[in-house]
């Protein structure tokens, strides 16, 4: 035994087409089942992007709420200021009920207020409800046309406030046209003022956003690029992560395949001390144990086989010279009395059976050393059961027993080996005779383009299932207390399935208490294998009826030279 390490490569998987993308879905799914690195590897990126994604929303809605509060807090005071300096100079100046006054007072709070805003879009509007002669008109500025803009951004609610409470000042959020035409983000503060001798005005002032959206966007575009690099980054350590976790398990996967398939030789390739390694010697060791206990085993079992051959090879000479004794004295038991002529019988009886066993004994010391051959030759399988069955009709007769045939098909010749496949029925009618309690047992032939099946019912007892399941083992009897008639050596079933494997076939066996039991043998035609049914059911019909089978007896036909049935 070896104990170096066979290098190992990773388990191979068939290649996946990805041309066609209507596949895509199914290849996707198979690679998710079977691969531990592709799983692994999207659930870190899946898991990454999700809480990238989701960082990337709270972050951006933070960085716009302070950004808009921020900016609003500073229009606001820009705001107040020039209120309040507008106001100042109402406060200070004597109109005097002088219209011309009035109007130059309205000209110097719109330039003051200009002075302190920086936005070029206000408009001093006249909202005290009582007329007033020398009241000049309503203010705006160049790019607050009244008719369109002012309509638009100042709307009737905020109008309302500002009239409604002169100590308090007021915005709204509105959406403002730029140079270009496009919309951008803005606010409008509007706030009462009270010109002497005229009554009171509402200072509306607009200011543009624009600058504080860009600085949004250009963060929620760097948030992107840097989720995007980080999604990359996380996905790269991923796959080296998995890759060098993962390789070494595909490694110690293909590695205990090809020890299951029989590579006793094949070990872990280890480097280094961490777990990885840890288990690769552990597995090392586990390998080797296994490689010494199979080959002890192999070699004990070697050791038996060649002792059962040995040993009944031999016993055929003093079995032969004891035979030989054993027949003369049978042949003279007439001349003996009553007693020593029953003792000739039984000895002459159990020498057969002895040279019975041992003829079985070898025949599985060969199968056990793998050195059997079939003599294959195109034999008619319905011919050759009715030929057992004309040489088991006497021992039929001593059991009282009724065999009939029924051969729809099997006609044709098939290539088998005569000698062992005559054996596997002699077994098989010869177990039906001694169980069969003396009712009726029908053999039935059939075949198909594939294969030819014998099977042997009979209506005894019947076996448990859990008894059907050991009828192949060597030396096992279903019923230990039961006499046997016809001389069995427990052998015969074993042997019987090791014929049948050996031409490629199979043999069932179904079995219920009360309903006796069915044995099927199914052969495969030349160059086919079996893959369908067997051309004769294992579980026969519940509504079968014996009477209706009639009595048959073998007929002769001529050979059919075709693989169909002959009716």
């Amino acid at each position: 035994m070896s104990g170096r390490p066979t290098p190992t490569g990773p388990v191979a998987v068939a290649p996946v087409d990805w041309r066609d993308w209507r596949r895509w879905p199914e290849n996707l799914t198979g690679l998710w089942r079977r691969s531990l690195r592709f799983r692994t590897i999207v659930v870190a990126i899946g898991s990454t992007m999700l809480a990238i994604l989701v960082a990337g929303v709270v972050m951006s809605l933070v960085i716009q709420r302070d950004l808009f509060d921020s900016r609003k807090a500073q229009v606001l005071d820009t705001s107040m200021r020039a209120a309040q300096s507008a106001q100042q100079l109402f406060d200070a100046a004597d109109v005097r009920g002088d219209a011309l006054v009035a109007q130059q007072l309205l000209y110097a709070a719109a330039e003051e207020v200009q002075r302190q805003s920086p936005s070029d879009m206000f408009a001093l509007v006249r909202i005290d409800p009582v007329p007033s002669a020398i009241a000049p008109p309503d203010m705006f500025s160049p790019v607050f046309d009244p008719a369109t803009v002012y309509p638009a951004i100042i709307s009737r609610q905020l109008r309302e406030q500002v009239g409604g409470d002169p100590d308090v000042q007021w915005w709204q959020s509105v959406s403002l046209t730029a140079a270009d035409g496009s919309m951008v983000p803005g606010i409008v503060v509007g706030q009462q003022l009270a010109m002497p001798d005229v009554g009171a005005y509402a200072l509306y002032v607009a200011y543009d956003l624009g600058a504080a959206d860009e600085t949004l966007q250009f963060v929620q575009r760097t948030l992107l690029f840097a989720g995007f690099a980080l999604l990359v980054l996380i996905g790269a350590i991923a796959w080296f992560v998995v890759r060098s976790v993962a390789l070494p398990v595909a490694q110690a996967a293909d590695t205990s395949a090809r020890l299951a398939a029989g590579d006793l030789e094949v070990r872990l390739a280890v480097r280094g001390d961490d777990e990885l390694a840890v288990l690769g010697r552990s597995f090392n060791a586990m390998a080797d144990s296994i490689e010494s206990q199979i080959k002890e085993l192999a070699e004990l079992s070697l050791v038996q086989q060649r002792f059962v051959s040995d040993v009944s090879h031999e016993l055929r000479t003093p079995l032969t010279t004891i035979r030989l004794a054993a027949d003369m004295i049978n042949d003279r038991r007439d001349e003996f009395d009553p007693a020593t002529a029953r003792a000739a019988e039984l000895l002459a009886a159990q020498v057969q059976r002895f040279e019975t066993l041992l003829v079985d004994l070898l025949e599985i010391s060969r199968y056990d050393a793998g050195s059997v051959q079939l003599e294959l030759e195109p034999t008619s399988l319905a011919h050759l059961a009715e030929d057992v069955i004309a040489s088991m009709s006497q021992l039929a007769e001593q059991h009282g027993t009724d065999v009939r045939l029924v051969a729809p098909g099997g006609y044709s010749p098939v290539e088998m080996d005569p000698r062992r496949v005559r054996r596997i029925v002699r077994n098989l009618l010869g177990n039906a005779i001694e169980h069969g309690e003396g009712r009726p047992i029908v053999v039935t032939v059939d075949s198909s383009q594939e294969a030819v099946a014998l099977g042997v019912r009979d209506f005894g007892l019947g076996m448990k299932s859990e008894d059907t399941e050991r009828v192949f083992d060597r030396f096992w009897r279903a019923d230990p207390s039961r006499k046997r008639t016809i001389g069995g050596t427990g052998l015969g079933m074993s042997i019987a399935l090791g014929d049948a494997r050996l031409h490629q076939g199979e043999l069932a066996v179904w079995s219920d208490l009360g309903r006796g039991t069915n044995v099927v043998l199914t052969l495969p035609r030349a160059g086919r294998s079996l893959s369908g049914p067997s051309p004769v059911p294992i579980e026969p019909d519940g509504a079968e009826a014996l009477d209706d089978l009639g009595l048959t007896q073998p007929i002769d036909l001529p050979v059919v030279h075709s693989a169909g049935r002959t009716p």
